[in-house]
């Protein structure tokens, strides 16, 4: 019964190793990756990249837009979590989580256009009414000052409700004698989750934290790559966007893999580092 699950991760989590010394090689498509010439030197690639101008804006808008989406992406998800878990009415209850988790399953293209369709300079919604209030519009999807907001926000309200299942599924775990002598001893709704419901969901949300801070630097390239321009290369420029234009648009592929290595590097140093910090109250991974 394993063997198709270790056959799986055999043929597309090990296998692709390999690929990997494409980093440390000058790597052209017609002679394959062995062919290929080793770069001279081995760190060619990884240095190309810290040399390049626009090394530390990138990763200044990788760690910031990453950041961000955890800080304010995280306590919704429990917050709803908790919310629905108390309410009593069945039907109100599926109904609002369906609704919360329906926008995971749109595109960011339909998002995008959601968006636009809201925040456009020309013909947005809220800025028809800014208009009408103040007499100016505000370039939200294309102002340094908002763009990030729009990005958090947007992934924020697009996962919401897709993020809440696993904290819910925490909740169903706990015991419900825990409730019953909460009750008798007088305690509230809201003691019962302070003390019962929070404390008893803690160790999936430090899992959770360990697990996304190992993807601190997967900023979102779909949806940045999708909403942003131009005007907003400083503040949304991450690694990914940077790395498809400059790596895979120029078939530099041994650049691309140079970065994704980078990438990997740092995300395990994380990881490592949460999973000893999480020790501290029994949350780690191992």
């Amino acid at each position: 019964m394993l063997l198709p699950g270790l056959a799986y991760f055999l043929v597309y989590k090990y296998a692709p190793l390999y690929g990997a010394l494409i980093a440390f090689k000058d790597f052209q498509v017609l002679q394959g990756i062995w062919a290929s010439p080793w770069a001279d030197p081995w760190f060619k690639h990884f240095k190309y990249f810290y040399d390049s101008p626009f090394f530390w804006e990138i990763l200044r808008n990788t760690f910031l837009i990453s950041l961000y989406k955890l800080v304010w992406g995280m306590p919704p998800d429990i917050l709803i979590a908790i919310l629905l878990n108390e309410v009593r009415h069945a039907f109100f209850k599926r109904t609002v989580q369906t609704l919360s988790y329906l926008p995971h399953f749109l595109s960011w293209v339909i998002i995008y256009g959601i968006l636009i369709a809201f925040f456009s300079e020309t013909g947005g919604l809220v800025n028809y009414y800014l208009k009408q209030w103040t007499g100016a519009s505000e370039p939200f999807l294309t102002s340094l000052d908002w763009f990030r907001s729009m990005l958090v926000a947007s992934s924020v309200w697009k996962d919401i409700g897709w993020g809440a299942i696993i904290y819910l599924a925490a909740i169903a775990g706990i015991d419900p004698q825990l409730y019953e002598a909460s009750r008798m001893d007088g305690a509230g709704r809201f003691r019962q989750m302070w003390h019962i419901t929070l404390p008893g969901i803690a160790p999936v949300i430090i899992l959770m934290l360990v697990l996304r801070l190992g993807h601190i630097l997967d900023a979102g390239f779909d949806q940045i790559y999708i909403m942003y321009n131009v005007h907003v290369y400083p503040v949304a420029d991450i690694i990914d966007t940077w790395v498809f234009r400059v790596g895979l648009e120029q078939l530099n592929f041994s650049l691309a893999s140079a970065v994704g290595l980078f990438k990997s590097a740092i995300g395990l140093v994380l990881v490592l580092a949460a999973n000893q910090l999480a020790k501290r109250w029994g949350g780690q991974l191992w």
